[in-house]
């Protein structure tokens, strides 16, 4: 069962990619590269590599998930893709998806896997947390030129007389490597491990304003760095600049604490002291020696260094992932990034201007999602976690067609200010020239709070911004929706310009997929005959209700509860926005989703050359891909990735079952993702290839015989 699972979120290398300038990318059996990572090289954009021995050995579960989470989250934030290093199984993993992390996080059998180790657990078939040296290597073969850590091994105290000396300083001396660390643990000797780094030819700095070399718990430990760096512009520098000399050796960048962090120096001193005559006395030696003397002290202090270990640790993500942004720059080839294959196979097909655009709002989500299934709302504080993500349907659909190769132009609109620097760090894959930045607005905002199993409970927004998509707008890209391919337009839009976008796609034939987005706003386009022009819309069942309410048809809002009897009450609702629309896409949640629309030679086809030749009208069920409950983290972008996944396929003109496993495929690893959108999406990981791996349900087809007005006869084949 786990090894299924594993297999499932591992990523297929494939050959001949090219990655970011002056590294080779070498393949083979023994490492796994995550998708996610895999593209983010071949396009030159940042990753920064995490060491996992700090799931497997630094923390007890579920806080070391937790916190592994959270680093995650903050490269990302600050515009970086993250590739925590891991040994399941005998194989390397450059990436973890969330089945592999909770993997490493709770299992027992775990070993801490430096360069020494690796070839005895690979070939036992072990499963491991990698030391800062097992990182090293498994990055640079990866071709990451950042890794951040919390801090690096060294010199042990007395060790002229016992030579333990970690691997970690041998590694730095000749993997060409930027690690990111808070100096040196201090639980070693750090001015020895400052010569030992002398010797190896390692170039060590400090970061920020002052050389004076941190001390892991403690900005300061007595000893100064050879020279230092005042930002991450600087850094950055230094590492291409060493990349570019091919000394064959690292750098390291140490980090101080932040001061407010920091905790009392001599109290950790003392504590350190008492641990390593403890771990004497009791014959603890080797690599154990750390783990021990971290955990004593960490109870000899009463929590206060585990607290500033934490702290130190998501400083040096939020600098380190900086660093990769500004190095990515640097190294960036005039032109642009890199394209994959696939990218530059459908770019040389077609010009530039036919692009699909996707037009809808921005969001920056808190999502709180509470512990338990049942919560309190009379004013008590519900336990869980919150966590901040990027959403809005627009940019949903936008973010999920950009990671299957498809970029589309994004117009939308946010404030100018801190929320939307931070949307433009995470969203610099997508094409966002189409988005005004207005002073004087915020940027979007919606809470989300949902329950332990997922689903969501309440929702607050402020969505004043997305007022601001006028037509005035939107004009300035009018040729682009002229010459587009496709146009999908969410229902955060203003009523005038939904009219505004349908009337020039009606003259010019372009296809055009509504997003309702809520019950609210699902009939905004059905006010008025611009509805007319739509090919494809994508409602619940609910907003399906609604839009029939906007037509003025009496429907009662009670959903029924059998799944046979809403697929009748699906199809009974979509007969009458078939008379134009192509095909209705009704969302099941749980239960898949259900196309009503017009058949070709018997099946229902997505591909509609011309609105007005049409066949038989036809229904078809298709369950959702298999996941289990314990799977689910979110499911408030699932939908988006259906249709983003559905939408792609049609734009490679796949068959209407590639399409549609496509689009569940996306929508299951959205569904583990904790934000609206998987990181895990991409052309790999949801492909035809992906499809044909997996064992699919047989969907449910019927032919429709309308009778009399929404009445309908259906046969099923």
């Amino acid at each position: 069962m786990l090894a299924s699972a594993l297999r499932r979120c591992s990523a297929v290398v494939r050959a001949g990619v090219p990655v970011t300038p002056g590294q080779a990318y070498r393949h083979s059996s023994t490492f796994r590269i995550h998708p996610s990572v895999e593209e983010a090289l071949a396009e030159g954009r940042p990753v920064v590599a995490l060491e996992s021995t700090i799931v497997t050995h630094g923390m007890p579960y579920p806080q070391n998930i937790r916190m592994a989470n959270e680093v995650e989250e903050i490269v990302q934030s600050n515009g970086s893709v993250p590739a925590t290093v891991g040994i399941i199984e005998g194989k390397v993993h450059i990436g973890l998806c969330e089945e592999e992390l909770k993997f490493l996080a709770t299992s027992k059998g775990c070993v801490k896997v430096s360069r020494r180790d690796l070839p005895h657990v690979l070939s036992q078939g072990l499963s491991g947390g990698s030391t800062v040296s097992g990182t090293m290597i498994a990055a640079h073969h990866a071709g990451i030129s950042v890794f951040v850590t919390g801090g690096i091994g060294g010199v042990h105290r007395d060790g002229e007389n016992t030579m333990d000396v970690s691997a970690d300083l041998t590694e730095l001396g000749r993997t060409p490597v930027a690690v990111i660390s808070a100096g040196v643990k201090s639980i070693l000797d750090i001015g020895r491990t400052l010569e030992y780094l002398e010797t190896e030819g390692v170039c060590v700095t400090t970061f920020g304003d002052s050389r004076d070399f941190p001390a892991f718990f403690t900005p300061r430990s007595g000893y100064r760095a050879p020279c230092n760096v005042c930002n991450e512009e600087e850094a950055a520098r230094l590492i291409a600049h060493s990349l570019e000399l091919r000394l064959g050796s690292g750098v390291l960048i140490a980090v101080p604490i932040p001061p407010e962090h920091a905790a009392s120096g001599e109290m950790i001193e003392k504590a350190i002291q008492q641990a390593l005559k403890e771990a004497r006395l009791q014959g603890i030696s080797g690599k154990d020696v750390t783990p021990f003397v971290l955990q004593r002290v960490n109870e000899l202090t009463g929590g206060r260094s585990l607290e500033s270990n934490i702290a130190l640790v998501k400083n040096n993500a939020k600098v380190g992932s900086r660093i990769a942004a500004a190095l990515s720059q640097i190294q960036k080839p005039k032109g642009g990034i890199r394209k994959d294959t696939r990218q530059q196979e459908r770019q040389t097909d077609e010009n530039q201007d036919s692009k699909p655009v996707v037009i809808g709002g921005i969001n920056v989500d808190f999502i709180a999602k509470a512990s338990q299934d049942k919560m309190e709302f009379g004013g008590q504080t519900n336990p869980g976690q919150v966590h901040q993500s990027f959403g809005g349907v627009g940019r949903n659909l936008a973010d999920c067609l950009s990671r299957l190769g498809v970029r589309p132009l994004f117009i939308s609109a946010m404030g100018q200010d801190d929320l939307s620097r931070s949307v433009l760090q995470y969203c610099s894959h997508m094409d966002m020239r189409g988005v005004a930045q207005l002073k004087g607005h915020s940027t979007a905002t919606y809470c989300a709070v949902i329950t332990g199993s997922g689903d969501l409970s309440l929702g607050v927004g402020d969505m004043e911004i997305h007022q601001q998509i006028t037509e005035k707008h939107i004009s300035q890209f009018a040729d682009s929706l002229r010459q587009s391919r496709l146009v999908c337009i969410d229902g955060n839009v203003p009523v005038s310009t939904i009219q505004y976008v349908c009337e020039i796609t009606r003259e010019n034939r372009v296809p055009v997929c509504y997003e309702p987005t809520d019950i609210d706003k699902a009939s905004k386009p059905f006010t008025s005959d611009s509805w007319t022009a739509l090919t494809y819309i994508s409602p619940n069942v609910k907003e399906l209700i609604s839009i029939n309410r906007t037509l003025g048809y009496s429907v009662d809002f009670d959903v029924p509860r059998e799944l046979d009897d809403v697929i009748d009450m699906a199809i009974t609702l979509s007969l009458p926005l078939l008379e134009n629309l192509y095909c209705v896409i009704v969302t099941l949640g749980a239960h898949g989703v259900l196309l009503c629309g017009h058949s070709c030679h018997g099946l229902l086809s997505l591909h509609p050359k011309d609105k007005t030749s049409r066949g038989d009208l036809c229904a078809v069920h298709y369950p959702a891909a298999p996941i289990s409950n314990e799977e689910i983290v979110n499911v408030s972008g699932a939908g988006d990735s259906l249709m983003s996944g559905l939408l792609s396929g049609v734009l490679e003109k796949l068959d209407t079952d590639t399409c549609v496993r496509m689009g569940l495929l996306a929508a299951r690893l959205s569904l583990r993702s904790r934000g609206p959108i998987s990181q895990i999406i991409s052309s790999t990981s949801v492909s035809v290839r992906k499809v044909a791996e997996e064992t699919w349900p047989e969907p449910r087809v019927w032919t429709i015989h309308p009778t009399n007005g929404k009445s309908f006869l259906r046969t099923s084949h």
